[in-house]
C-alpha cells in the first residue's frame, strides 16, 4: 500500500490498483472498448449523414442542433459521471451510460422531424459523458500508474478505428434508400443497438473491480448551475457564426453563462468535498497546469481534427468516405507514439517529457499543413498528419495519467472526468474559432483569388450564382479554371487557421513546461 500528499498537504491513501494478469486486463478492456467505440462512433458516422439526414427530415436550416444537443449533454454529463462513481462505483454508472446511450440511439432510429431528432440526440448526450471518462478512470482503477500509458493505448485504437469506420459507414447508409425495412440514414443510429448489446453483456461479465464507497453527498445545485453556466455558452459557440458573434442572441447567451459559472463557483466553494470540482484540487500545481494544457490540447486538436476532412473534401475533392480513409495517418501518427511513449513511462515512471515534445509535433504539422497549396500533391497532407498524430499521441492520455497521479487514488473518477471535460470544451471552443477564422476569410481570400486570376472581384461573392458560404458541393461539378478561384481562397482560409492552431499547440508547450512532474510509483508485485 502507497500513499500520496494531497493538495492541501496532509497524508492521503492512495492504494493500489488490483494486481491483475495482462489477460484479465485485456479482458475488461474489451467490454470498455466496446462501450467507448459507440460514443467515438457516434461522432464521425453522425456528421458524415447529417446532412442526407437533414434533407430526408426537411430540416436542412437547423442541423447544426442535432450535434449541439448530444455535445451540450455529454459535456456536462462528463464530471456529473465522475463524481457518481467515486461515491457509487464505476461498474453501475458505466452499464447505466451504455443503456441511457442504447435508449437515445433508437429514439434516433424513430425520429420524424429534425426537433424530434436533436431532442432524441440529447438523450444519447447523457449516456455518451460517461462512456469515454469512465473507460478511462476504470484503466486507472484497475492498471498501475507506470502501466497506464501502455494499456491506453488500445483507447487510441479505438478511436483510430472509430475515426475510419466512421465515414465509410456514414457514406455507406446515407446512399442507401432503404436496408431491412428502415431508411439508410437510420441505420447511423441503429447500428449502435448490437454493439451496444454487446457491450452491456460483457461489461457486466467481466467488470468486477472492488469499490470502496465515498460517503459525499451528491452535488445536485452544482450540477444545475454548471448546466446554467455551460449550456449557452456551448450554443453560441455552435451558433455563434450563424447568428454573429455580437448579436442579441449571443450576448444574452454570453450573461446568463456568465451568471451560470459564478453561481457554480459559489456552490463548489460551499459544498467542499461534495463538490463536482473540489476546489482543492486547482490547488495541486500538477493537476491545474495538466487540466490547462489539456484545454489548450484540445483547441488544437478537435480544432484540426475538423479541417483536415474539409480540406480534403472541398480543396482536393474526394468523398467523405475516401476522406476518412486517407485520415489514417492521423490515426497511425497517434497509436505509433502511444505505443512509444507507454514504454518508455512504463519503464521509467517519467511522463512530462511526452506532452512537451508532443505539443511541438502539433505546432510544427500545424505549421507545415499551413504551407499547402490548392494542388498540393497528396502526399504532404498525408505526411503532415501523421506528424500532428504523433504529437497527439504524446498528449492526450499521459495529461490523463498526471492529472490521475496528482491525487489520492479516491478522486481517481473526479479527477478524470475533469481532463476529459476541460479537453471537451477546449475541443468545442476551438471548433467554433476555426470555424469561425475560416468563413470570415474565405470571402475576402476568394475574392482577391479572383482579382488575381483576372476575374472582376464582384463575380468573387457568388461566382456566377454560386456561393460557397452555404454549399461547396458546386466545386465538383464545374471545369477546374471555374473552381479555381474557391479552391485558393479556401486553402489559403485553412492556411490561416492552422497557424492559429500552431500557435495554440506551442502556447500549449509552454504551459506543460511548468508543469511539476509527480514520478510514478514502480509497480509492486
Amino acid at each position: 500500500m502507497t500513499s500520496t500528499v494531497s493538495s492541501s498537504g496532509r497524508p492521503a491513501p492512495a492504494g493500489d490498483p488490483p494486481l491483475l494478469s495482462h489477460r484479465q486486463i485485456l479482458t475488461i478492456l474489451s467490454g470498455l472498448m466496446l462501450g467507448m467505440f459507440l460514443g467515438a462512433l457516434d461522432m464521425t458516422i453522425v456528421s458524415t449523414a447529417v446532412r442526407t439526414i437533414a434533407d430526408d427530415l426537411d430540416g436542412l436550416s437547423i442541423q447544426a442542433w442535432v450535434t449541439t444537443a448530444y455535445l451540450i449533454t455529454a459535456t456536462i454529463m462528463t464530471p456529473i459521471y465522475g463524481k457518481l462513481s467515486d461515491i457509487y462505483g464505476r461498474k453501475p454508472l458505466f452499464l447505466a451510460a451504455i443503456s441511457v446511450f442504447l435508449v437515445g440511439s433508437m429514439a434516433c432510429t424513430l425520429a420524424t422531424s429534425m426537433y424530434q431528432l436533436a431532442v432524441f440526440r440529447a438523450v444519447q448526450g447523457l449516456g455518451a459523458g460517461g462512456l469515454m471518462s469512465l473507460g478511462i478512470t476504470i484503466i486507472g482503477d484497475i492498471v498501475p500508474p507506470r502501466e497506464r500509458a501502455r494499456y491506453q493505448g488500445y483507447i487510441v485504437a479505438v478511436f483510430g478505428t472509430s475515426s475510419v469506420l466512421g465515414p465509410v459507414f456514414g457514406g455507406l447508409f446515407a446512399g442507401m434508400d432503404s436496408f431491412l425495412g428502415f431508411d439508410g440514414w437510420r441505420w447511423v443510429f441503429l447500428i449502435n443497438v448490437p454493439i451496444g448489446i454487446v457491450a452491456l453483456f460483457v461489461v457486466a461479465r467481466v467488470l468486477n473491480v472492488p469499490h470502496e464507497r465515498q460517503n459525499h453527498r451528491i452535488d445536485w445545485w452544482g450540477a444545475v448551475s454548471l448546466a446554467l453556466g455551460l449550456i449557452p455558452l456551448l450554443i453560441v459557440a455552435e451558433q455563434g457564426r450563424d447568428w454573429g458573434w455580437t448579436s442579441t442572441a449571443a450576448l444574452a447567451c454570453y450573461a446568463i453563462g456568465a451568471v451560470g459559472i459564478a453561481m457554480f463557483l459559489r456552490v463548489e466553494a460551499a459544498m467542499g468535498e461534495a463538490a463536482l470540482f473540489p476546489m482543492r484540487l486547482f490547488r495541486n500545481s500538477t493537476f491545474s497546469v495538466a487540466i490547462g494544457a489539456s484545454l489548450l490540447v484540445g483547441v488544437a486538436m478537435f480544432g484540426s481534427i475538423t479541417l483536415i476532412p474539409q480540406y480534403l473534401q472541398i480543396v482536393q475533392g474526394y468523398s467523405p468516405t475516401e476522406a476518412g480513409l486517407l485520415s489514417l495517418p492521423l490515426m497511425a501518427g497517434i497509436m505509433v507514439s502511444t505505443t512509444i511513449i507507454g514504454r518508455f513511462t512504463a519503464k521509467t515512471g517519467r511522463y512530462k517529457i511526452a506532452p512537451v515534445i508532443g505539443t511541438l509535433l502539433i505546432s510544427l504539422g500545424a505549421l507545415l499543413f499551413a504551407q499547402l497549396a490548392w494542388n498540393s500533391p497528396l502526399w504532404q497532407p498525408m505526411a503532415y498528419m501523421a506528424v500532428i498524430g504523433m504529437g497527439l499521441g504524446g498528449c492526450m492520455q499521459t495529461l490523463v495519467i498526471a492529472v490521475q497521479n496528482a491525487g489520492p487514488r479516491s478522486d481517481m473518477g473526479m479527477s478524470t472526468a475533469a481532463a476529459t471535460f476541460f479537453r471537451q470544451i477546449g475541443g468545442t471552443m476551438g471548433v467554433a474559432v476555426f470555424l469561425s477564422i475560416l468563413f470570415s476569410t474565405l470571402r475576402d481570400n476568394v475574392r482577391t483569388a479572383f482579382a488575381e486570376l483576372g476575374v472582376p472581384p464582384a463575380a468573387a461573392s457568388t461566382g456566377g450564382g454560386q456561393n460557397i458560404m452555404a454549399d461547396s458541393s458546386f466545386l465538383q461539378r464545374i471545369p477546374l479554371e471555374q473552381a479555381k478561384p474557391f479552391l485558393i481562397g479556401f486553402t489559403e482560409s485553412i492556411n490561416t487557421v492552422f497557424y492559429v492552431a500552431a500557435a495554440v499547440a506551442f502556447a500549449a508547450s509552454l504551459v506543460v513546461m511548468t508543469m511539476r512532474e509527480l514520478p510514478l510509483p514502480e509497480v509492486r508485485r
